[in-house]
């Protein structure tokens, strides 16, 4: 076994390889960027080596300063975590060339599998059911446009490099190839440095059902059974839950054996899962399941296999690694009850998950959940770290583990409505509205089911008067610890002959909150609200539950959902500069991508303006509504979080002085 590794990525799965490692007994270097400086994986970590700026392809994406750090570090080998350099054979082969041990499948493994077109023929040729579609190496838009129309529509355009969607297209019709496949191409490009890709028959109610295999240098491979990964939005993973429901014996086996068969073919050892698309039409069936791709390595969703396995896949990681047999073989490997995995991520929901940034000022998981379930938290944060724009912005992943699956969805709605986040906005309630969904709690779950209640999933009701109260005494100071000793500073309610009463001034998204809070003889509080509440309506409260008071906010927590009301600063000036309606700025930091009008156009509310990329994916900016640009970004800008995009001509104002 290894004395010392090192880990060359961040986050979530450094911590997690971390504490297996220390377990074990086994030194951990961690590698950083400068926005990773002050980090939880590494504080953790035995030693830590600085590797450069904060952006991926100064840090992160860097195999010759990660390589620089193992050996001046004396580590054995490198564990890629999942992402950045782990799929990358020529990574691989500099850490082999300098002495070193990969952990995970060999370069040749890697390169076998790794495109999705020539993967899609190794199967074939192994006897795996693949998805009908043109998996060729020419890409002239005329032939991918006519294979298309074999197939037949609605075809799906894949980056044949990489995966999490990007890159991704659904074409409904001829008229929609051209620009899609563009917007495929260029989303590849940037996310993979490859913009060749494949195109398939879209399947109608598709499932995505993951098996993880698992392989060592003797030449043995298992499967640790089947994982349901359906709860997609944009593509991208939500909830995943193992067994997947539906599963027959039958099934299971003819889906475990095709993995097996897919993993023997590449010589594979190490930790990887076979992706197979599922047509679920008419439910669950043995010869409706077909190759999608192969991960060569550990997967974010890999806790919910542990669970119900009773297996620890970083140990199997660091024993195959270093020349050990399996740990146990497949007679040995046993499934036992249903897990759940959540991924929490700073996001906007309701705008369409638009990727979220901010300081976790206060951040607090569950510590109990109901008997007989056990909740896990896997998490890279603590309270006071950052959301940076330069990462994935996933705070945690928080899987429950119970007898069966409606216990374990019981679990998992209890353990979200107890997570409290506040200094972002975050996908707790969508999360936890999508546990209680009816269809995903029947198991009729499909890549769809999102897409088809996004509106209700995402919709959050606003906050009730019984709230807006609730935050007004948490703004008040009321429970909020004394400034001193002096016991007179406790009594913030005392006073001569009446009773004390704070006008506090609250903000809720555009509502402006006028209240009114007193504190009466017996120690309540008394809350009187203005509109938009009803002022005859009058609160009570002791104390207000769940708070979290953070630099000018309250955050006031029901079940999984969190109100933020902003506390106005009375003596802070407007910002008379500020753009107004005129204006549109950018949701987020990116990359002005594509710029689609010019000054002096004239469009129309829903029109798309520009393409902003961030976080390695593209967000549409439309117009909020019709008008005449007065202004518009420049192609290929950087931009921060609130920078003016477009400004439009003011009513008053005559266009032609624009387009001039």
């Amino acid at each position: 076994m290894f004395t010392k590794i090192l880990i060359a990525n961040r986050g979530e799965i450094a911590c997690r390889v971390i504490r297996t490692a220390r377990t074990m007994g086994v030194r951990t270097v961690a590698v950083y960027s400068d926005a990773d400086a002050k980090s939880l994986h590494v504080e953790m970590a035995d030693e830590a080596v600085h590797i450069g700026a904060s952006p991926v392809g100064e840090s992160y994406l860097r195999g010759d300063k990660i390589i620089a750090a193992a050996l001046s570090t004396g580590a054995e080998a490198i564990h890629p975590g999942y992402g950045f350099l782990s799929e990358n054979p020529d990574f691989v082969d500099q850490v082999t060339a300098a002495g070193l041990i990969f952990i995970g499948p060999s370069a040749g493994s890697i390169r076998a599998i790794g495109l999705k077109d020539a993967a899609k023929r190794l199967m074939e040729k192994a006897g795996v059911p693949v998805v009908p579609g043109y998996h060729g190496e020419a890409q002239e838009i005329v032939l991918l446009a006519s294979k298309a129309r074999e197939i037949g529509y609605p075809v799906l355009i894949k980056a044949r490099a990489g995966g999490g969607g990007k890159g991704m297209r659904r074409v409904e019709h001829p008229d929609e190839f051209s620009e899609a496949l563009s917007g495929a191409r260029r989303e590849a490009k940037a996310a993979f440095g490859d913009d060749r890709v494949l195109v398939e028959k879209y399947v109608d109610k598709p499932r995505h059902i993951e098996v993880q295999v698992f392989g060592d240098s003797l030449g043995n491979v298992v499967h640790l059974y089947e994982r349901d990964c359906s709860a997609q939005r944009r593509h991208q993973k939500v909830i995943e839950e193992a067994p997947a429901p539906g599963m027959t014996p039958a099934i299971r086996k003819a889906m475990t054996d095709a993995a097996v068969k897919a993993a023997k073919a590449i010589n594979y050892s190490g930790a990887g899962t076979i992706e197979f698309i599922v047509d679920a039409s008419q439910g669950l069936k043995a010869d409706r399941f077909w190759f999608m791709e192969m991960n060569t390595r550990l997967q974010v969703e890999h806790p919910v296999t542990e669970m119900v396995t009773s297996t620890d896949l970083v140990e199997w990681q660091l024993r195959v690694a270093s020349g050990e047999k399996l740990p146990k073989t497949q007679s040995e490997i046993a499934l036992t009850g249903h897990a759940f995995e959540a991924r929490i991520y700073a996001e906007d929901a309701a705008k369409g998950f638009l990727p979220a940034t901010g300081t976790l000022h206060h951040l607090k998981f569950p510590d109990a959940i109901p008997e007989g379930a056990t909740v896990r938290i896997e998490t890279g944060v603590r309270a006071g770290d950052a959301i940076s724009p330069y990462y994935d912005p996933m705070i945690a992943k928080l899987v429950v583990h119970a007898k069966d699956r409606q216990a374990a969805l019981e679990a998992l709605g209890a353990a979200l409505s107890r997570t409290e986040i506040a200094g972002s906005t975050v996908n707790t309630a969508f999360l936890a509205a999508l546990a209680a969904d009816r269809d995903f709690c029947s198991g009729d779950v499909d890549t769809s089911l999102i897409g088809r209640h996004q509106e209700t999933l995402t919709i959050v009701p606003p906050p009730t008067g019984e709230t807006a109260a609730a935050a007004a005494v948490a703004a008040s100071g009321a429970g909020a610890s004394p400034p001193s000793d002096d016991p007179w500073s406790s009594l913030a309610g005392y006073a001569h002959f009446h009773n004390v009463a704070r006008r506090i001034r609250l903000k809720f998204g555009d509502d402006d909150i006028v209240t009114k809070v007193s504190l009466r003889p017996d120690g309540r509080f008394q809350v009187a609200l203005d509109a938009p509440y009803d002022s005859t309506n009058s609160h009570d409260f002791r104390a207000a539950p769940r708070i979290a008071r953070w630099p000018g906010h309250i955050t006031v927590f029901e079940g999984a959902v969190g109100y933020t009301f902003a506390v106005p600063d009375p003596l802070a000036r407007a910002d008379e500069a500020a753009a107004g309606v005129g204006s549109l700025r950018a949701p987020m930091p990116g990359l002005v991508k594509l710029v689609r009008v010019k000054r002096g156009d004239a469009v129309i509310k829903g029109q798309p303006l520009l393409i902003l990329e961030a976080m390695k994916m593209e967000h549409t900016i439309a117009a909020p509504h019709d008008g005449v640009i007065a202004e518009i970004a420049t192609e290929g800008a950087q931009v921060t979080d609130g920078t003016v995009l477009v400004r439009f001509v003011e009513e008053h104002n005559d266009p032609s002085a624009v387009a001039s």
